[in-house]
């Protein structure tokens, strides 16, 4: 894996001359870099990894199975851009195993994600079956530990 990506996915907000003296390069190909990177679309974008648990923000997530019928001129991909049309469906990824898709649904509710399942997922053509799975609480996401603990020690290093 790329190390400058990697460490980009693991905290986009190091300057690009943190970047370059971790990985021993000039600033100026760093910056070359990661702009080639944005102009292939290879990074799209920079997230922050946030705990939603520390906020007063009410809403629900929820992990959807779907099962569906490929299509015979497009396979899985009319049906993954149908899926993310939806506003609800905050990822979408195709999978190996017992179901082709995993939706990540964002709702203000559990009704709320429920009715998006009942009546805009589940009738779409093609559809076979939805399993949905609320997502209670996250102690993980992307790499970064979410639990706040006061016996938590950071044993990250900065490498120079």
């Amino acid at each position: 894996m790329d190390k400058l990506l990697q460490l980009l996915s693991t905290n986009s907000g190091f300057t690009t001359s943190e970047i370059a003296s971790m990985l021993g390069e000039p600033e100026d190909y760093i910056k070359a870099q990661i702009k080639e990177y944005e102009n292939k679309g290879i990074i799209k974008g920079y997230q922050a990894v946030v705990n939603w648990d520390g906020l007063d923000d009410n809403f629900v997530e929820a992990l959807i199975e779907l099962r569906v019928t490929p299509k015979k001129e497009t396979g899985f991909d009319e049906m993954a851009e149908m899926c993310m049309a939806f506003d609800e469906v905050e990822s979408v990824y195709l999978m190996a195993g017992v179901y082709d898709f995993a939706l990540i649904v964002k709702g203000e509710t559990m009704q709320d994600i429920a009715m998006f399942v009942a009546k805009k997922l589940s009738t779409i053509d093609g559809v076979l079956s939805t399993g949905t799975h609320f997502i209670m609480r996250r102690y993980k996401d992307r790499g970064m530990n979410l639990i706040n603990s006061d016996n938590q020690v950071d044993e990250r290093s900065l490498i120079l």
